[in-house]
């Protein structure tokens, strides 16, 4: 994917998000959809999943920077001794550490999260300008996303958002039908 395809996508798509939940009222935004997948007391809502994708976003941004600069980019699913981690516990530790980023968001205002959103947003885009077409091409061993590029991990931030309201839409439609 090129430099023009991503920044493309990556504008796109966030407008699209942007545009369909600043139409939601807060009471929507905020209503439970769909249940943790780390604590089955909480619920997140279309908010939590949102504010959910910077975070994605900005701890991608950081396996770039990792991965350019020579170091092992890619570090989910190893633990500190150097072994590999299964599935099961790497879906633990990544539904804990976003838990806890959705727990620290809940509450704060649309507006807030679309700030934090576009701060990394930014950062995102400011790597997208300084990279090589190499750099975007080059692959981060053992990343699952995409096509494993830089370039294509960071257009896949767009169907990320997308993913996320879907399945919140869809919580929607099964509580309604509980109802």
């Amino acid at each position: 994917m090129n430099r023009i395809d991503i920044e493309v996508k990556l504008n796109r798509d966030r407008a699209w998000l942007l545009e369909t939940l600043s139409q939601m009222s807060t009471d929507e935004l905020t209503a439970p959809r769909t249940p943790s997948e780390h604590d089955p007391a909480k619920t997140w809502s279309f908010a939590d999943h949102f504010v959910h994708t910077t975070l994605i976003e900005r701890n991608w941004n950081e396996m770039f920077k990792r991965h350019l600069a020579g170091t092992q980019g890619m570090t989910l699913g190893t633990k500190r001794d150097g072994t590999r981690q299964s599935r099961e516990e790497v879906m633990a530790g990544i539904h804990q550490w976003t838990e806890a980023w959705a727990d620290q968001h809940r509450g704060k205002p649309f507006d807030e999260l679309v700030r934090i959103g576009l701060a990394v947003r930014a950062e995102t885009l400011a790597l997208l300008s300084e990279l090589t077409d190499e750099q975007l091409g080059s692959k981060i061993p053992g990343a699952p996303w995409a096509d494993g590029t830089v370039g294509g991990i960071m257009a896949a931030n767009a169907d990320h958002g997308r993913t996320h309201f879907k399945w919140a839409k869809e919580g929607t439609a099964t509580a309604e039908e509980n109802e």
